[in-house]
């Protein structure tokens, strides 16, 4: 395997490139007997899909999930599942002045460099377009561990950083704090017609863990979470419960309060909040490159959905190991 695969017991193992005829994932280790609901399914799927917002790219896919197999009269089987979108709203012809012109922070050059050739096309398999198969794995593991909550917001953004955390906050873009989103669409949209972009900062909060999920050394669970959240393009840092502030702070300042520790001790959930905030860098394509193609000045109002289902994949991997543990 070259990277493709994640998860020890619930496995995916994702495929396709951006410009390619398709993408999708083949999950594997799915319980069988439970229900799937299409429409839910393509509800996570709208979240993230390009052409929603108009702060994200123009390219505007409808993404279609067709479940190609391990799923019977909306049940699953406990076979294989294997889900793909066609790719229908390409305009490769937009990326062949990048050919032979690598963007820094991008892995044009690193792809060359690795396997001597490459798709240019949109990125190809570097692309942001993968993280849509992730979400449909989020949601198949979502019906392993339906108890669990997640959400995730953006608390940072260029100028914007949110006063608290409204977990029930019903912003468009996003944003933890409402009322934000005017300004917010205007400073995003103003960065794209320039051709400039910007990162920012998401927090995700888990509730309802049961506690016992992770292990005390190499698989701990915020070893799991640090990997799976890595692992999408952009996401340069992790930091979990008071974060950089642990630098700073001396033992009787955070010993008193088990939930500094964002629900996780020893490796190992405790059952409180699991919180973490994660840093993500600003898009690569910039200039005049930009502007030719269609390009997130931001990709942060998308990516939401993509933390939520790598943090769902992971609980869900990590329940049917301690269920299997104490069997």
């Amino acid at each position: 395997m070259r990277g493709n695969q994640f998860g020890d017991l619930f496995t995916i193992t994702t495929f396709g490139e951006s410009h390619g005829e398709a993408i999708g994932v083949v999950i594997d280790g799915m319980p069988s007997g439970l229900k799937v609901l299409p429409a839910d399914l393509q509800s996570e799927l709208d979240k993230r899909r390009p052409g929603r917002l108009k702060v994200s790219t123009s390219r505007n896919e409808l993404d279609q999930a067709q479940i190609l197999s391990g799923v019977f009269e909306s049940t699953t089987l406990g076979t294989p599942i294997s889900v793909m979108i066609q790719n229908t709203n390409q305009r490769s012809n937009d990326y062949k002045n990048l050919k032979d012109n690598y963007r820094p922070g991008h892995a044009d050059k690193t792809t060359m460099q690795k396997f001597g050739v490459r798709d240019y096309r949109g990125g190809g398999r570097a692309s942001g377009r993968e993280t849509a198969a992730r979400v449909i794995a989020g949601y198949f593991a979502s019906l392993i561990i339906p108890e669990i909550k997640f959400k995730a917001l953006i608390d940072e953004v260029g100028p914007y950083k949110a006063n608290e955390i409204n977990l029930n906050s019903n912003s468009t873009v996003g944003f933890a704090q409402p009322g934000r989103d005017e300004e917010i669409e205007k400073f995003l949209l103003d960065l794209k017609e320039n051709g400039e972009s910007i990162g920012g900062s998401v927090y995700l909060s888990i509730t309802n863990c049961p506690a016992g999920l992770g292990d005390p050394v190499f698989d701990k669970l915020k070893a799991k979470l640090s990997h799976a959240m890595l692992s999408i393009g952009s996401c340069m840092g992790i930091q979990f419960g008071r974060g950089r502030e642990f630098a700073t702070l001396l033992g009787s300042e955070i010993s008193n309060n088990s939930h500094n520790f964002s629900g996780i001790e020893g490796g190992i959930s405790n059952g409180q909040e699991i919180y973490l905030q994660l840093v993500f860098k600003a898009p690569s394509t910039i200039g005049e490159n930009a502007k030719k193609g269609r390009h997130d000045p931001c990709i942060l109002p998308r990516v939401l959905p993509v933390v939520e289902s790598m943090a769902k994949i992971v609980m869900a991997d990590m329940y049917l190991k301690q269920k299997a543990f104490t069997l």
